[in-house]
């Protein structure tokens, strides 16, 4: 059986990522095609720690291959409920969840539901 080659991890840019300190969400693509999400305060130290197995369990399985986005919070509160309200929702509707620019933490799980009434077309 031949060896599998290791998936590309994308390097990020770091002009692009939030400061240090910052609470955010954030959607990664894994070598298996599937999006992990997750929060934390400091997106670049947590995402090297995905690409060389030293975050959760699920991407030492499933490295990732990129970051898809991510969106600041202002606490790790906002952030988990964000996070309980990304993972709700199905892959069509997770990008324009971090893309959206209302208020973050408050109305979370409403926005998320109002998401997931939102027909998407199949073309």
């Amino acid at each position: 059986m031949p060896a599998s080659t290791p998936p590309v991890v994308q390097p990020l840019q770091e002009s692009t990522l939030p400061e240090p300190g910052q609470w955010c969400l954030y959607l990664i693509e894994c070598s298996n095609g599937a999006w992990y999400a997750g929060i934390t305060n400091h997106l670049a130290a947590r995402y090297a720690a995905h690409a060389t197995g030293r975050g959760a369990r699920y991407t030492r399985a499933n490295p990732p291959r990129h970051l898809l986005g991510w969106r600041p919070y202002p606490d790790r509160s906002s952030a988990s409920r964000a996070e309980a309200a990304i993972k709700k929702l199905d892959k069509a509707r997770k990008i324009p969840f971090l893309q959206a620019d209302s208020a973050p933490g408050e109305k979370l799980l409403e926005r998320a539901q109002d998401l997931h009434s939102i027909e998407v077309s199949s073309e």
